[in-house]
């Protein structure tokens, strides 16, 4: 990558941008701090506050009373300068949010997955109602990023396989972009997850961690360096098929490679039935009959964990032995990586709460060389979304805020 030379150009740029990023964070602000916080002086802010406002990013909001002379002007980004969407597609529906530059999310609607044999339709379906929810043109919309389960190739940026969803798959991709007419990105679910538990939750500003995903089924999460690390083939996490005491392995799940007689490069997965592995053991199946053995028997597996964290003294056997089968898998993920941190998510691990969470911290730290600090997801409303919007944000931002951006 070649090195840009520090033009007067160039400056201006990357002081306007620090400038945006700064009033998105901390706005709305006087020219006097943003010089303050930004290093720069008086004159230098107002320039860049006119070209800002010229370019229809920044407008005064408001006035600061100060001490004998004028009010200051405050400045704000303008909300409308630019949305995003975001989703997050399952077998139960398709949850969209449309969200303005600011963050501030503007819609938030879920449709039904009816027609989810045709994704692009159903997609545009879901995008379309919430841009009509939130009194926003679809051509507003600087990018979206989908949230899925399964696996996507980090180099094309395409759906390998969604277990639970047979029509995404490979393709899906350049139909969405070619449908939306705009920037498309699809990512893992549980990757979104991760990210949002970066910017809103447990995880905040940490660099190393990982997350894991319990719910109907289980996935793993893991930041390092402040990057998803997603694998060679955007199949790290798939920590389900993880090989554990106590559960069948979960034979022929393993990927053909290019070496495999009659397997191109753009290679397949084949993905049996998950009836063995970690997710024999912590899959919402198996942790609802665990909880019927210890006599929790509520109806589903998220009601009998909420009910044995709510009573510790009678749901106490069953919460130790769930965390027990979970330490499995946090353990493995420890011992390789040695992240520091691992969040509980997902709403199995968020019904769990502290009880469950200091369980699994407490056997990890008996049967690891280290102790990690295992928390609880502090991100709220649905993560996966959460995520979803604060993706495609930055790449809004990068796009709209950029000198030659479109505003």
């Amino acid at each position: 990558m070649a090195r840009r030379p520090g033009t007067p150009r160039l400056l201006r740029e990357l002081n306007d941008r620090a400038a945006l990023d700064l009033l998105v964070e901390q706005g709305p602000l006087t020219r006097a701090q943003i010089g303050e916080h930004t290093g720069l002086s008086k004159v230098t802010a107002s320039q860049l506050l006119s070209r800002l406002e010229d370019r229809g990013l920044v407008s005064v909001v408001g006035e600061q009373a100060g001490g004998r002379g004028p009010n200051a002007a405050l400045y704000a980004v303008v909300p409308s300068s630019a949305y995003v969407a975001g989703l997050e597609v399952g077998p139960d529906g398709i949850t969209a949010g449309v969200a303005d530059i600011t963050g501030h999310i503007a819609a938030q609607v879920t449709v039904d997955p009816n027609g989810a044999d045709e994704p692009v339709r159903t997609v545009h379906d879901a995008v379309v109602k919430a841009c009509r929810s939130a009194k926003v043109a679809v051509s507003k919309l600087s990018a979206f990023v989908i949230g899925t389960p399964g696996v996507v190739d980090p180099r094309s940026g395409d759906v390998q396989f969604a277990f639970d969803l047979p029509s995404w798959h490979e393709g899906v991709l350049a139909a969405l972009r070619t449908d939306l007419r705009r920037p498309v990105t699809i990512e893992n679910d549980v990757n979104l997850a991760a990210i949002a538990e970066r910017a809103y939750g447990s995880a905040r500003d940490a660099d190393d961690f990982a997350l894991m995903w319990f719910d109907r089924g289980m996935g793993l999460s893991i930041m390092l360096g402040g990057r998803l690390h997603r694998g060679r083939w955007g199949g790290a996490g798939e920590i389900g098929y993880l090989p554990v005491p106590g559960a069948p392995l979960p034979l022929g799940a393993a990927r053909r490679g290019p070496k495999d007689e009659g397997v191109t490069e753009s290679m397949s997965w084949n993905i049996p039935t998950l009836s063995g592995g970690y997710g024999a053991l912590v899959g919402a199946d198996a942790v609802r009959a665990l909880a019927h053995q210890h006599g929790i028997a509520e109806a589903t597996a998220f009601d009998c964990v909420s009910a044995a964290a709510a009573d510790e003294d009678r749901g106490g056997p069953f919460l130790d032995e769930l965390a027990t089968r979970i330490s499995y898998g946090v353990t493995s993920v420890n011992i390789v990586l040695d992240p520091g941190l691992v969040v509980v998510s997902g709403s199995l691990g968020r019904a769990g709460g502290r009880p469950l969470a200091a369980r699994i911290e407490r056997i990890v730290g008996r049967i690891s060389p280290t102790r990690p600090t295992v928390a609880v997801t502090e991100v709220e409303g649905n993560p996966v979304l959460r995520g979803a919007l604060h993706a495609a944000l930055q790449q809004a931002r990068d796009d709209v805020f950029s000198a030659d951006g479109k505003s």
